[in-house]
């Protein structure tokens, strides 16, 4: 249908070289692109032309505002774009890696997005004490902190976090065995449902989860959701951009005796100072050091 109108719309399922995109005037199509041309992600604005049967080819993505993304020595994964938010969870059983949770937020600082910290399966309480002294440290620096119960209270869960999702694309991402799952159960009843039929529109089977899926909340919101991930590199930020991602290291630099300091054996750093006289959390600082050298080795 080569003389169909063209539509704007909103890019809401990726998995391979297939997409899903919810048109302005509510039609979802599934689509392929143009050429060789993959650069899509879940959030992308873009303008479609429907071929019929309720499929369609993308024409073109309107420019991002932002992108959060990972990259490693092989490739960059933009995990969503044009997202208001980033919502990373967390849990304290299994034990969450704060190495990871630290990247996340990280690459939402340098991308601009304003990240939140959601710590699920807070009725294990044992668990919830143990790891209580370090959300402590992120709740000083000024982090949005959710204490959530989606598995048995999934209605007190959506209406404590619903408030700070309304009218707003936030991408819900964690490493794997948080309860991510339960989560956006919790917040958009009959995902799984939803996914399934995602899913088969897209040919990718009925128990296939492993794509990224934006589901539309009754607040005017959406949430996208990626798949859990076991590490987080940040190959594509600099020592500096590094450094300007961690609220504290940012707030001490400017006393630094080299204006190219990178707060690791130079002298008189007073981010290294702040550390000794405990101004700035030591075990931050640790995980500050291996994110450097892992960006180094790519």
């Amino acid at each position: 249908m080569a003389n169909a109108p063209e539509s704007q719309g909103l890019l809401i399922a990726a998995y391979g070289r297939q997409f899903i995109v919810q048109t302005t005037e509510g039609e979802r199509l599934v689509c392929v692109t143009r050429a060789r041309n993959h650069d899509f992600a879940v959030g992308d604005q873009t303008v479609v032309r429907a071929t019929g049967g309720g499929c369609g080819v993308i024409e073109t993505r309107l420019t991002r505002r932002n992108e959060f993304k990972r990259s490693d020595a092989r490739r960059t994964k933009v995990l969503a774009a044009n997202v208001d938010a980033i919502a990373c969870v967390i849990a304290p059983d299994p034990p969450f890696s704060e190495a990871l949770l630290m990247r996340v937020l990280a690459s939402a600082h340098e991308a601009g997005i304003e990240p939140a910290i959601i710590v699920n399966k807070s009725d294990l309480l044992e668990a919830s004490i143990r790891i209580a002294p370090r959300l402590a440290v992120y709740r000083r620096l000024g982090y949005r902190i959710f204490n959530l119960a989606p598995g048995p209270d999934p209605s007190g869960a959506a209406q404590t976090v619903q408030p700070w999702l309304a009218g707003r694309l936030t991408a819900v991402v964690g490493q794997s065995g948080m309860g991510k799952s339960t989560l956006i159960n919790a917040l958009v009843p009959g995902a799984d449902l939803a996914t399934q039929t995602i899913s088969e529109a897209l040919g990718t089977g009925r128990h296939t989860t492993t794509f990224t899926k934006a589901f539309q909340l009754h607040n005017g919101g959406w949430i996208i959701d990626s798949p859990g991930f076991q590490e987080f590199v940040l190959g594509h930020l600099s020592d500096s951009q590094l450094a300007h991602s961690i609220p504290e290291i940012q707030e001490h630099m400017g006393a630094c005796r080299f204006s190219n300091c990178r707060h690791l054996e130079e002298p008189d750093c007073a981010v290294r100072a702040a550390v000794a006289n405990g101004s700035i959390d030591s075990r931050r600082m640790q995980i500050w050091r291996e994110l450097i050298g892992d960006v180094r080795r790519l």
